[in-house]
């Protein structure tokens, strides 16, 4: 089945899903959110000190890694319009995907100048370079898109999440905890239209879920220092092997998908799913060994 005709095929499901997004979605406003009174003037070239506002520095890698993912949204909807296309259902998802993702980008932005957390400079900067170089994840089919974004909005609800918790603020914490409830209800959308598209095309659904379990990564490229910041984030256990197999994974594609437990799959799907309970094993393994060295380096300190 080709995408034109799976596209076809999971439109009726895929209007159930909208309709129980649209029932769910909380509407807010980023303006309600951002502790205005905290904030002042900024004069012309203020070179921004770090120590106003002590953080955690993995903390303050995520949140702009997290900013800068957000800002990325131009690149991300002309994908997912290519992929899926502008008519139907699938064009007023894109859209509505589209709208309440810009929200994110305008809170954190708006709350992170407020508190002065990040040098406003040096994320501008930042900003403009990663938006001027156009990398978005370029999934080869349909399947491979619904796939991706699964794990990726997944992946990202438990970064914003995991953030907000170390954050010793409670105005941060809100934000954070808005935007996470924003990326679940979108999580929600893609695991189910995947866990649709096993029934519709099981075999060539298992390939694509492999290769973007096997293949997987945050967005991030073409963000300035952007493995520093991903080490430091690992290193607060923000985003570390450990919650990627324990928070994504597992719950995701074992649990949510039963890929362990498919039938009826074609010769090639059946080592799809082999390659991709393989990978899961290996990575559990690399997380419990991270977590057993973390703990080790905080028994010796």
């Amino acid at each position: 089945m080709d995408d034109i005709a799976l596209l076809e095929e999971l439109a009726p499901v895929a209007e159930q899903l909208l309709d129980r997004h649209l029932a769910s979605a909380k509407e807010w406003f980023p303006h309600e959110l951002v502790p205005w009174s905290r904030g002042r003037d900024f004069s012309e070239g203020e070179v921004w000190d770090e120590t106003e506002v002590p953080m955690a520095p993995g903390v303050r890698s995520a949140l702009f890694v997290n900013l800068l993912t957000e800002d990325n949204l131009p690149y991300y909807f002309r994908e997912i319009d290519t992929m899926f296309g502008a008519d139907g259902v699938w064009g007023v998802w894109a859209r509505r995907w589209t709208a309440e993702e810009g929200r994110h980008s305008i809170v954190i932005r708006d709350y992170l100048t407020v508190t002065r957390s990040l040098d406003p400079i040096g994320l501008e900067r930042a900003r403009i370079m990663q938006v001027s170089g156009g990398i978005a994840p370029q999934p080869s089919s349909a399947l491979d898109g619904f796939s991706y974004v699964a794990l990726q909005e997944l992946a990202t609800r438990v970064s914003h999440h995991n953030t907000g918790k170390l954050l010793e603020d409670k105005a941060g914490y809100e934000v954070m905890k808005r935007v996470t409830a924003d990326e679940n209800l979108h999580y929600l959308f893609y695991k189910d239209i995947v866990a649709a598209a096993l029934e519709v095309d099981r075999s060539r659904t298992i390939c694509a879920i492999e290769r973007q379990v096997r293949n997987f990564a945050m967005p991030g490229t073409g963000i300035e220092n952007f493995n520093s910041h991903a080490k430091a984030i690992a290193k607060a256990g923000i985003y570390d092997f450990a919650a990627h197999h324990e928070q994504i994974l597992v719950p995701c594609v074992l649990k949510q998908w039963k890929l362990d437990e498919l039938t009826g799959l074609d010769a090639d799907a059946e080592q799809a799913r082999d390659r991709t309970l393989k990978h899961i094993e290996r990575v559990g393994r690399a997380a419990r060994r991270a977590t057993d060295r973390r703990a080790e380096l905080a028994a010796l300190n």
